[in-house]
């Protein structure tokens, strides 16, 4: 294992939690240096801490897999399912219940402390300013409430910081166990599962086990806590407590069952949201057709419909999260309304002490019963579900292979012997039935030797090409190299900006496909091995490629090995020492060459026709459903072993603009950008002020309580004083106790509520409503945007780009964004309006709270420059390990073959533990945080606390009580604002991004006030007047002073080497990027018109036949400009029209996604129906480079000569077969016109490059080509001769109307 795949990690500091005192471990002061470092600079994954010993995945996994597999062994004894719950409770219970007694020490402390308040406020209201000892018992309960504050700041981080860690290792766990399976499942087992459903295992079910542990605790403690408070209550108010509790019931279900429809609404958006996606998908990959085709309209009709129908249940969503917010937002006012009516009513008195003893043991015990309880059953039984998916995956079949070791005599004569092998199979199910994958029904594969594989699909790991080859072998220089020539691949290393040691993106998204089919044999040829099955290594490379590969890799550096090749390109038979050929499963014949070409089997009949063909075609046709597979073994006849590797054409490697990645913080005009995308002015001013009153009437509804009960007190007073000197002169009884004005005090309580509750509701509804609009508003724009920008866009960005801004940021427009936002505006308002109360009752506390705030912003802005980086390395970090997994799942075959499993175990334990040195830091840092924003917030209550008792002859008992009650509340609450201002900052991005995209480079408009002549072009004549061509302004110019004409009715072969400009020629026809120079159609400057008027004036057969989801009808004519019978003919006339018959629905079928239900024949064969349908007068066919089945390819041909005979039709050939009879042929040379005559007259310049051209596709094929153009000559009429156009002496053009 020296060198394994890359290091995946350069030095990591050792992690200080380790060895941090115990005063650092509650502050979490050894974070420090860290947060030194974040604020100077960018974070890189270097300053991460290595993971704690006892967090490393390796361990983890295998301690719990200990566990499983203990469950299982006894579950089978016992005749039992095994229960994976069993075996993760078994491994983690101890750990866990010890931090029962942290949650238990918490809620504890949060009942004891509105007693201390209580008896606080009573010495306020019992006052006398000589009772010493009553003051001292005063200050040591004000001591209790700062104390409890400040017990709670840390007990309450400490415990989350050690629950999430706890979730997060059975997440890691369970991980590691998923993807150990992911490696042994058997070839069945495969079957019943997909990549996409492990991927999801790994992604959202074990994100469970976090979110779990956190709130399991709760289903304890909730219950407990609340019959404490019930008791503490009733001493207090007696049984009108009981009225207060039983709303706080009413509401627990009332916002389960709110949880419910929401995720009823959340399923169905979700469908929506797919398939928009899907949509998207197919806009963006399809883009450059749909501009041709001037196709936006129906599209973006498409698009829209999905997105309507998406957005109202967005809607519905929200709304409902606004109600479900608002009534959390009044459920306190509610309940002590409630309360205290009753308790009036039934005639007791109201008194300060009471009333603020009471509202703080609701809102202490109001977030456990309310919140986190319904929360706890909630992802309880939603671990469940998860946990059952993930058991059911884990209890799958898994395969078992046999090792035998093998003696060096052994090796010297590796064999691989069949007998009466039964399999389903074809050729690639023969290869995997050797490699032990696939099991055989009956019969023996007996295999002496060590194997080594190539899969038909090319699998490269994200890595370098390198470590991709040497696949964990050592690197013996002089091999590697005879490797690398061997497979062709000398060439493209010396192009890529690293050599072999460039890194291959996720998928080997920056090779081509050819050079990922070199690099999967490259790894199989070094693997020094005994037996070599290569699965068709050929099919992906071009026919000079393959000859080189066979020659100089099969027949070359192996020729002293048995190899099984599969193929079906015929032309290397020759060579093989057998040959099976299978048909449907069974083997028709097996022999030698010339032995088959005897017996006479239908695949030589195949192999007749072809030899005439077999240099120049890449693929050659097959029968149906007949393969062929040939094995060569020692002595294979090696044909020409010049090195030519050399004259290869080299592939050209794109290269991708880098993500835009916006550094610091986010402009108010964003915000502006973002709200007045949904409402206008008006409607925001009448926002604020909602908003205003919703916070003023909370406020006022506690103050009014207040206020009664120092009434209240004033009057007890005044009128105990009365009775006593009445009492003494004894005239009057005691009849004249004063009663206070209950109904009046009442009515203005409940219209203080009613007010809090409508305007919250009110609020919360049309905040959601505003913000919903404006995602939509912003999603509409950024689409339309995103249709009209040029091609060049869609070139430099890649797909999962565009769609990441339509998937993931306008996700979080569409929900995050507007919860969290509505949420901090409301969280926002309570810690100002917790500020007013308190400094209204004592003016001076504004003196320490500026420098507290102050602090504070310090703070914030310190923390979220390493919080952001945290954030940012925490996103990086976990892709890999969704890439490892699934690039394994497709590679499995490969891993199995080389037996590379532990390689990848460890790889994988690896990059887990990355993502866990980030997710550690990003729960440690966030912690760090909230410690020291809560110890602000004690430092406050604090100051409130013995402020009141410094000043205690001017301060009342009702005042106290609103002030200290409203100061406690502050301790969980402003910690959360300042997260959810970080959150709101952090998904403004995502507007930022969506924004950016509404302001793309629009192309020329679609329509213009010059409108063509609606016959237009009625004759075809198409002129190139000295045209110059380049994708973007700063780039390379392409067409270089282009000048040409294509007369009517006319049909012109396009020419040329990869990259001489031949596509670009109708990039600058269509206008996909604007040229210079003039382009006339039939006398018309094509730049003067709009771009719809162009576009559906050509057709165009594209290179990449697209099909779209949606319906065949849709398919052929998305403006239903047609009618049925038109579209039967247009089916009927390439072909098709059975095919579509046998279709369920006919012409109204779904087709499946990019219509991957077609062939690619077929595909080619839509377009063509397209073209026919469109009877415009200018064809333009860019020939398919993948083989389409020569069948269709000669169909094709024959339908466009026919049914286009009086268009001008422009063919880009890559097969010169097809265009030979052209009546021109365009020559294009690095950008220029390098010859432009009738095939027959090119011919004889034996220098020109068409005439090599012709040479290089082999004798016989040159011979039939040269006689085909000889032919068409001699046959064409001589008006055609007549040439267009005439050249004056300094070479611009004339145009003869004439010849018109």
């Amino acid at each position: 294992m020296a060198i394994d795949m890359e290091p995946i990690k350069k030095d990591a500091k050792s992690n200080p939690s380790a060895t941090a005192n115990l005063f650092s471990l509650i502050f979490f002061c050894w974070l420090n240096p860290l947060f030194r470092i974040g604020s100077k600079r960018r974070l890189e994954e270097d300053d991460m801490y290595n993971v704690l010993p006892e967090d490393g995945s390796k361990r983890l996994g295998e301690e719990l897999q200990s566990y499983w597999d203990q469950e299982v062994e006894k579950a089978t004894k016992e005749l039992r399912k095994p229960k994976l719950t069993k075996a993760i409770i078994r491994c983690y219970w101890r750990s866990y219940t010890v931090l029962g007694v942290f949650t238990a020490i918490e809620e504890v402390i949060k009942v004891i402390q509105p007693v201390f308040l209580g008896k606080l406020i009573m010495y306020f209201e019992r006052y006398d300013p000589d009772n010493m000892a009553a003051l001292y018992e005063a200050y040591g309960y004000a001591a209790g409430i700062s104390l409890s504050t400040l017990g709670l700041a840390l007990l309450h981080h400490l415990y989350f910081y050690h629950v999430q860690r706890a979730g997060m290792k059975i997440r890691i766990a369970m991980c590691h166990m998923i993807y150990r399976k992911a490696l042994r499942l058997s070839a069945t087992a495969m079957g019943q599962t997909t990549t996409g459903q492990i991927v999801n295992l790994l992604s959202n079910d074990v994100n469970k086990f976090d979110e779990v542990t956190i709130f399991l605790h709760f289903l304890w403690v909730g219950p407990l806590q609340a019959a404490a408070v019930i008791g503490l209550l009733w001493q207090e108010i007696g049984a009108s407590c009981l009225a207060g509790m039983a709303v706080l019931i009413f509401l627990m279900p009332l916002q389960t069952m709110f949880g419910k429809l929401f995720s009823k609404y959340r399923s169905k958006t979700a469908a929506f949201t797919d398939s928009r996606i899907r949509t998207m998908n197919e806009v963006v990959s399809g883009i450059r057709i749909i501009k041709m085709y001037a196709w936006e309209k129906p599209f973006a009709a498409l698009v829209n419909d999905v997105r309507r129908k998406e957005i109202s249940k967005i809607m519905s969503s929200s709304y409902l999260r606004g109600l479900n917010m608002a009534s959390f937002f009044t459920a306190n006012k509610i309940i002590l309304f409630v309360t205290f009516t009753v308790y009036v009513l039934v005639g007791n008195k109201i008194s300060a002490s009471r009333v603020f003893v009471a509202v703080s043991l609701y809102s202490a015990v109001r977030l456990t019963v309310t919140l986190f309880f319904p929360a706890a059953i909630e992802k309880v039984s939603e671990s469940a579900i998860s946990i059952r998916r993930i058991k059911k995956f884990l209890l799958l079949d898994e395969l078992v292979k046999s090792h035998v070791p093998l003696s060096q005599e052994d090796k010297k004569d590796a064999t691989v012997q069949i007998q009466d092998l039964i399999c389903y199979w074809d050729k690639s199910s023969l290869l995997s039935t050797v490699l032990g994958e696939l099991p055989a029904e009956k019969g023996v594969v007996k295999v002496k030797g060590e194997l080594t594989y190539a899969s038909q699909q090319p699998w490269v790991f994200p890595g370098t090409i390198r470590s991709n080859i040497l696949f964990g072998k050592e690197l013996q220089p002089q091999r590697y190299e005879s490797v690398l020539r061997a497979c062709a691949l000398k060439r493209d290393m010396e192009l890529l900006p690293d050599g072999d040691l460039t890194v291959i993106g996720d998928r080997g998204a920056t090779l081509s496909g050819g050079q990922k089919a070199r690099v999967n044999l490259a790894r199989a040829v070094y693997q020094d091995a005994d037996i070599y099955l290569l699965d068709d290594p050929l099919s992906a490379v071009d026919a000079e490629v393959g000859r080189h590969l066979f020659e100089q890799c099969i027949c070359g550096i192996l020729k002293d090995k048995p190899r099984i090749l599969v193929t079906h390109q015929l032309q290397y038979l020759k060579a093989a020492n057998q040959i099976l050929v299978l048909k449907e499963g069974h083997m028709v014949a097996r022999g030698t060459f010339s032995e088959l070409l005897r017996s006479g089997v239908d695949f030589t009949s195949l192999l007749k026709k072809d030899e005439e063909e077999e240099g120049e075609k890449g693929e050659a046709p097959r029968s149906p459903r007949s393969r062929t597979l040939s094995q060569n073994s020692h002595s294979s006849s090696v044909l020409s072993v010049k090195d030519e590797s050399d004259q290869l054409p080299a592939e050209h490697v794109h290269t991708m603009a880098e993500e835009t990645r916006t550094e610091g913080t986010i402009g108010l005009h964003l915000y502006w950008k973002y709200f007045r995308a949904g409402a206008n002015a008006l409607m925001l001013i009448l926002l604020m002020l909602l908003n205003l009153l919703a916070q003023t009437s909370y406020i006022l509804h506690d103050w009014w309580l207040s206020y009664w009960a120092t009434e209240q007190e004033k009057l007890d007073i005044s009128s105990s004083i009365i009775n006593s000197t009445i009492g003494t002169n004894g005239t009057f009884g005691n009849n004249t106790t004063q009663e206070l004005n209950l109904p009046f005090y009442l009515g203005i309580y409940a219209g203080l509520t009613g007010a809090t509750i409508i305007f919250g509701f009110m609020r919360g509804l049309i905040m959601f409503n505003t913000l919903v609009n404006s995602a939509e508003t912003l999603h509409n724009r950024m689409f339309n945007s995103i249709l009209r920008t040029p091609v060049r866009f869609f070139d430099i960005n890649p797909i999962g780009r565009i769609l990441n801004r339509f998937s993931k940021d306008i996700g979080h427009l569409d929900s995050l964004l507007p919860w969290t936002f509505v949420d901090f505006i409301q969280v926002f308002l309570q810690i100002i309006g917790v500020i007013a109360v308190a400094s209204s009752v004592i003016p001076w506390i504004l003196i320490p709270v500026f420098p507290l705030l102050i602090a504070f912003l310090f703070l914030r802005r310190y923390f979220l420059r390493t919080s952001r980086d945290v954030k940012r390395i925490e996103s990086t970090t976990r892709s890999p390990v969704f890439s490892h997994l699934s690039s394994s799942l497709q590679g499995l075959w490969t891993i199995r073959a080389f037996k590379a499993e532990e390689r990848f175990q460890q790889t994988f334990d690896a990059h887990q533990d990355l993502h866990s040195e980030a997710w550690f830091l990003f729960l440690t840092t966030s912690r760090w945080f909230a410690v020291r924003l809560d110890g602000m917030c004690s430092v406050f209550v604090t100051i409130t606390a013995f402020g009141c008792l410094l000043l205690k002859d001017s301060m009342r008992a009702g005042d106290v009580g609103l002030a200290l009650s409203y100061a406690v509340t502050l301790m969980g609450m402003f910690q959360w604002g300042v997260r959810q201002s970080a959150e709101v900052e952090n998904m403004m991005t995502s507007v930022e991004r969506v924004v950016e995209y509404t302001e793309l480079e629009s192309e020329a408009p679609w329509e213009t006030q010059k409108r063509p002549p609606p016959d237009w072009p009625n004759r075809g004549l198409i002129t190139f007047d000295r045209v110059n061509f380049s994708y973007s302004s700063d780039g390379p110019v392409i067409l270089k002073n282009i000048s040409a004409m294509f007369r009517p009715r006319e049909k012109v072969g396009i020419v040329g080497r990869t990259g001489a400009g031949k596509s670009s020629l109708i990039s600058a026809l269509f206008r996909l990027t604007e040229p210079e120079g003039k382009i006339l159609v039939d006398g018309v400057l094509t730049s003067e018109i709009g771009l719809h008027d162009l576009r559906q004036k050509m057709s165009i057969i594209p290179q990449d036949p697209v099909l779209f989801t949606g319906t065949m009808r849709k398919n052929l004519d998305p403006f239903n400009q047609h009618s049925d019978p038109d579209l039967w003919n247009a089916l009927e006339e390439v072909q098709l029209k059975a095919a579509v018959e046998e279709l369920p629905a006919k012409l109204e079928t779904e087709l499946a996604e990019s219509g991957s239900n077609f062939s690619v024949g077929q595909r080619q064969l839509v377009c063509l129906a397209r073209a026919i349908l469109r009877k415009n007068r200018i064809l333009i066919i860019d020939e398919a480079t993948a083989n389409v089945d020569p069948r269709t390819d000669e169909l094709i041909q024959k339908t466009i000569r026919y049914k286009f005979k009086e268009c001008t039709v422009l063919t880009i050939a890559h097969r010169l077969n097809t265009i030979i009879d052209s009546d021109r042929i365009l020559v294009l040379d690095a950008g220029r016109i390098h010859e432009y005559d009738a095939p027959h007259v090119l011919l004889q310049d034996q220098n020109g490059i068409f005439y090599k051209m012709v040479q290089q596709t082999g004798k016989a094929e040159a011979a039939s080509l040269l006689q085909t153009a000889k032919q068409a000559y001699m046959n064409r009429s001589p008006v055609h001769q007549l040439n267009g156009f005439a050249t004056t002496v300094d070479g611009s053009l004339v145009i003869f109307e004439t010849a018109l």
